[in-house]
This record gives structure tokens, C-alpha cells and sequence, in this order.
């Protein structure tokens, strides 16, 4: 299925790293939604996000950054927050009614609060070298992943009995958790709910980095 905007407009460009989750995250969302797309590759080992032009598009200089032509904007989920309002079926991924949309949106803060300071951070010490606190980021992982685990105990997805934002928003940095030693052999939900995700039509991975879990 093609936009009727594809015809005319030209693919919407992805700023990213390619190991970051977060831009899988917005490239996850693209593919599913058959928006056609081009990844650029920014070098932040040399600055590339500190330049002014990259700033004007994302102003604390972090990806995901998109450009739909000429509509930029910066913040994963509220990329695919726009991705799915402008592209995609609303009422599908964010929800149709207001607990619905609640419960959606429950889980985007907690992919932007516990999983980023969970399995994000055990994964920026290992992936990038990051300076942060490796056992008190894989202690905070695993306490997530016990209850999402939990949460997901009769359910197939996080939010709704749909893949939802949800869902999209916390599969890439989980799926990778064992990359920052958080292993998830405790989580069989967990395993189950990747696989499901990993099962939609043209759904698309992140490149892997060496597993130490």
C-alpha cells in the first residue's frame, strides 16, 4: 500500500544511529506503516549532532530526528505519535477510547522513564561506553522486566488486544537487553510478546550488537 502523498512527496529522511534504539523505535514505526523513508547516518562521534544546521531540526542535538519534507521534529515518540496521526490509523495504534489512550500512553512514559533508565542505560555502558552506573541500570531492567513479565501473564500486547504505540515503543531496547548483560531467560511473556511483535508484516530489526547475557 502506498500514501497518497508517496506519489508526490519525497521519502521522509531519518536522522539516527543505527544501534540506537530509540531511532529503531521511528524506523520500526515507518516500516509498518509502509511510509517510504531514508536513514542518514549521523556521525556523533565527530560532532555531527552539535552542528547548527542538525540543532535547528533537533535542539538538544539527540536522535531520532525526521524531516517530512520540511515538517522536522525530534523526540522518538512523538515521532511515532505523527507518524501514525498523518500515515497511519489513529484509532489502531493510539487507541479509541479515553482509558485506551490512557493505557497507551502510560507505556510511551514508561519507555521514556523505566526503560531508558533500565535496559537503555545497561545498554549505553556496554554499546557506547557510556559513563553510568552498569549494576544499578541492570537492577533497575530487571525489576521492570519482572513486571512487565507479569503484566503481559494472559495478555498478548501491552496496551490494548492489538499492537498499539505501546508495544512499538518498548520492543527495541527489551528485544536487545541482553546486549547490556540484562538477560532475559527469567521473562518467558517477555520472549513471547518479542516474538509476536517480530512476527507483524514488515516488521524490521536493529542491527545487532554481541549479546553478554
Amino acid at each position: 500500500m502506498m500514501h497518497a502523498n508517496a506519489l508526490n512527496d519525497a521519502p521522509v529522511k531519518l536522522y539516527r544511529n543505527p544501534k540506537s534504539g530509540h531511532c529503531h523505535r521511528v524506523e520500526l514505526m515507518l516500516a509498518l506503516l509502509e511510509v517510504p523513508y531514508e536513514n542518514l547516518e549521523l556521525d556523533m562521534a565527530n560532532g555531527a549532532h552539535r552542528e547548527p544546521g542538525y540543532l535547528a531540526i533537533s535542539p538538544l542535538g539527540q536522535v531520532p530526528a525526521i524531516d517530512d519534507n520540511g515538517i522536522t521534529l525530534a523526540d522518538s515518540n512523538a515521532i511515532i505519535t505523527y507518524l501514525v496521526e498523518r500515515y497511519g490509523e489513529p484509532a489502531t495504534w493510539i487507541g479509541t477510547d479515553p482509558l485506551e489512550k490512557a493505557r497507551v500512553q502510560r507505556w510511551l512514559s514508561i519507555a521514556a522513564g523505566e526503560i531508558a533508565a533500565g535496559p537503555c542505560a545497561a545498554r549505553l555502558v556496554t554499546v557506547f561506553d557510556a559513563p553510568l552506573d552498569h549494576e544499578a541500570a541492570k537492577a533497575k531492567a530487571h525489576e521492570l522486566l519482572a513486571m512487565i513479565d507479569t503484566h503481559l501473564d494472559g495478555r498478548e500486547w501491552l496496551a490494548a488486544d492489538r499492537p498499539t504505540l505501546a508495544d512499538i515503543a518498548g520492543y527495541s531496547y527489551i528485544a536487545h537487553a541482553p546486549e547490556g548483560g540484562v538477560s532475559l531467560a527469567p521473562y518467558p511473556n517477555i520472549r513471547v510478546w518479542l516474538a509476536r511483535i517480530e512476527a507483524l508484516p514488515r516488521f524490521i530489526g536493529m542491527a545487532r550488537s554481541p549479546s553478554l547475557a
